[in-house]
């Protein structure tokens, strides 16, 4: 007899707090804790402005400001520019592996040494990532459909992405690479590969995350043209409104 797996979801919101993407501005999240969330549910979530990390889905809930906006890009139509296929020919004998993800010391290591370069880099806030910490943010919680993509250069694992795979495309959650081969652009290379994958398996979307405009970090996002933007901020029983 097989036993069904319960879903458990806690729902809670934070109180206003500094935003990370503009200043002088207050950023209030929405939470989903979910325990063994199915593929469907995940789906519904990212389509409706959710950003997964682990067990917890959370998305905006400011009350003066609506600058986050959840962006896909359209990968059906999406044609590569001569500077995108620049960019994979500098990368093509950089190989990658699609697999649930893992924790090494090469991923801790790769991930803190990306995090001292982006601080120096962009002035980002920087905390060491325990074991833990890394293994509740991008692995717990993947279920079947969270998958890490490692891009290796000469055997040596240079980048890791967090993707989910979703019925019509790719959610993007994280991407971190050894700042040794920054020259690479392996942040693009990662993006143009998700596209590629999405081409090959028939997947319409890549989910993006936010877009903020004036936030110099999110800004990157639309130039991979054509995208949609999330225009409304949906209820769990309301449809996503995308264009």
């Amino acid at each position: 007899m097989t036993t069904k797996i319960k879903t458990k979801i806690i729902e809670f919101s934070t109180m206003d707090s500094k935003c990370s993407y503009l200043d002088n501005k207050l950023s209030r999240m929405h939470y989903k804790y979910i325990d063994n969330c199915p593929s469907k549910l995940n789906d519904e979530l990212v389509k409706k402005g959710y950003r997964r990390f682990g067990h917890y889905f959370s998305k905006p809930q400011c009350s003066t400001c609506s600058e986050c906006k959840s962006l896909r890009i359209d990968a059906k139509n999406y044609t590569f520019s001569r500077n995108a296929k620049r960019t994979i020919k500098q990368n093509r004998n950089t190989v990658f592996t699609i697999q649930s993800p893992t924790m090494t010391n090469e991923h801790l290591d790769i991930y803190e040494r990306y995090h001292q370069h982006m601080e120096k880099k962009r002035g980002w806030k920087r905390y060491a990532i325990k074991p833990q910490s890394y293994y509740e943010l991008y692995i717990a919680g993947a279920g079947k459909f969270g998958k890490e993509i490692l891009y290796y250069i000469d055997d040596r694992l240079v980048g890791v992405d967090l993707v989910d795979f979703l019925d019509d495309g790719i959610s993007s959650i994280y991407f971190y690479y050894d700042p040794d081969f920054a020259s690479y652009s392996l942040g693009r290379y990662s993006i143009y590969m998700q596209i590629q994958l999405a081409k090959n398996f028939n997947l319409r979307w890549i989910y993006l995350g936010y877009f903020v405009k004036d936030c110099q970090s999110l800004r990157y996002k639309e130039r991979y043209k054509p995208f949609e933007i999330l225009q409304n901020n949906p209820k769990d029983c309301e449809k996503a409104i995308w264009h």
